[in-house]
């Protein structure tokens, strides 16, 4: 085991990682830009290092004084949370010759299911369900010939990268070169990755996701599914497990090829493979998430399993004994509110002092959060500032709970969007489990 870790994050995700730690007997380094001095993941890290200013490209993204960070303190080992560098296989790799273990995937792994068109092939290869889609476009006139094949509306996508950028949707094949033109600007800029690609473009599907693990030595875990299709503009905002679309035999035929597809690719570490999901029912693969997720606590709170520590336990060389697939059984239900510090209707981000802090608390109540009372939320990151989850014996506890600890979270001097969980909770269509990508929309259009 390692003896010590440097964390290349901040905020919930870094004291998640403490935590595991911890529970693990390993000393922690925490990393920090000037503006995060007093931030939480420095205060209960054994060791901090602050790495340059506020800006994610001198600090958080720095890759040189991360490394340089990790050798001074005599750390063994990185774990990059999500975000920053996490889904860097050029990182990775570094870590690998400067003999530092990288807590995820090889970089060749990394490359191999990040990137979503490679990833698409490796679906296609191992029988997984596909959206019509292409390879990397040409040009504008190539996407234009692409998309009159497939049919509109269409979707682009930029091939290195997510979370929106890149992302255009296309109706019409008047907008498709222009569309083509800003995809590839945002994905350069974004992911110093021009490529885009090309898929069918479903109207208001559902978002759903396999989480697996695996390790060194040919184990490899289906860890069940979550719904995650609260989104606004592909951002996640809530999200649950299981799924309340999936049917048992349909998590255990896919949990069967996916758990062939990661063991025959080497894949080892944590990863997601998201799905849309259809109409009717029918999954199509969309891409893989080689890192941990920002959702992964539901999964943690229906199986029983420590998915940061096992993450941990797996780079370090262990072989995992863990349920899955069809021998894993979930317990109860488990709902996520991700607690952003923004207006809750226009979604303006909200830095600034908090000046009260109280969260919630009872059984099956979980809070990860990276703030307390007197810190001051700074505008140069995420808005992310805690996770609220909750656990019940059905889906109906889980949200019970989940309205009463969003009543209780009490966060003064900033705008948060509370206001907005607790109206997607009163939704009908939410409350039915009958959700999609869109709901969020038209509750916001709606007005609450």
């Amino acid at each position: 085991m390692f003896s010590k870790i440097l964390i290349a994050n901040r905020g919930e995700i870094a004291m998640r990682v403490i935590r595991a730690c911890r529970t693990l007997g390993i000393r922690t380094v925490a990393i920090h830009s000037d503006v995060d001095a007093a931030a939480l993941h420095v205060r209960f890290a054994d060791e901090a290092v602050c790495i340059g200013p506020a800006e994610p490209q001198k600090s958080y993204l720095n890759i040189p004084q991360i490394i340089a960070a990790a050798e001074i303190t005599g750390a063994d080992a990185i774990h990059p949370g999500y975000g920053f560098l996490s889904e860097n296989a050029q990182f990775a790799e570094l870590c690998r010759k400067c003999r530092l273990s990288f807590v995820g995937p090889t970089p060749e792994a990394m490359r191999l299911w990040g990137d979503k068109v490679s990833s698409r092939d490796q679906a296609k290869r191992f029988g997984l369900p596909l959206l019509p889609g292409t390879g990397v476009l040409k040009d504008g006139d190539d996407a234009a010939e692409q998309a009159q094949k497939i049919g509109y509306p269409v979707i682009l996508k930029a091939s290195g990268g997510g979370g929106g950028r890149g992302m255009r949707v296309v109706r019409d094949a008047s907008e498709i070169r222009r569309a083509f033109e800003t995809a590839q600007s945002e994905a350069r800029a974004g992911f110093k990755n021009p490529d885009i690609f090309l898929e069918r473009y479903v109207e208001e599907p559902r978002h759903v996701e396999f989480q697996v693990l695996a390790d060194g030595h040919g184990g490899v875990f289906s860890l069940g599914e979550r719904e995650c299709s609260l989104q606004r503009r592909h951002q996640k905002i809530m999200e649950e497990a299981p799924s309340p679309a999936m049917t048992p035999a349909l998590r255990a035929s896919m949990s069967e090829v996916i758990c062939k597809a990661i063991r025959e690719t080497g894949y080892t570490s944590l990863g997601t493979l998201e799905f849309l999901m259809d109409e009717r029912g029918e999954l199509y693969f969309m891409e893989m998430n080689t890192r941990v997720q920002v959702e992964h606590p539901v999964t943690e709170m229906v199986t029983g399993i420590d998915l940061v520590e096992h993450q941990i336990r797996a780079a370090a060389g262990e072989a995992l004994e863990l349920p899955s697939g069809r021998s894993l059984g979930l317990r109860g239900h488990s709902v996520e509110c991700r607690i952003n510090a923004e207006d809750p209707r226009s979604f303006a981000p909200w830095p600034g002092a908090i000046t009260e802090y109280h969260p919630p608390g009872g059984g099956g109540v979980r809070v990860d959060s990276g703030v307390y009372g007197g810190w001051r939320v700074p505008s140069s990151y995420d808005a992310l500032i805690a996770k609220v989850i909750t656990h019940g014996a059905s889906r109906a506890e889980a949200i019970a709970r989940m309205r009463c600890a969003l009543d209780e979270f009490i966060i003064g001097g900033i705008r948060t969007n509370i206001p907005l969980h607790q109206a997607l909770l009163r939704d009908p269509d939410v409350l039915a489990g009958k959700m999609s990508t869109r709901t969020i929309e038209r509750v916001v259009a709606a007005g609450f």
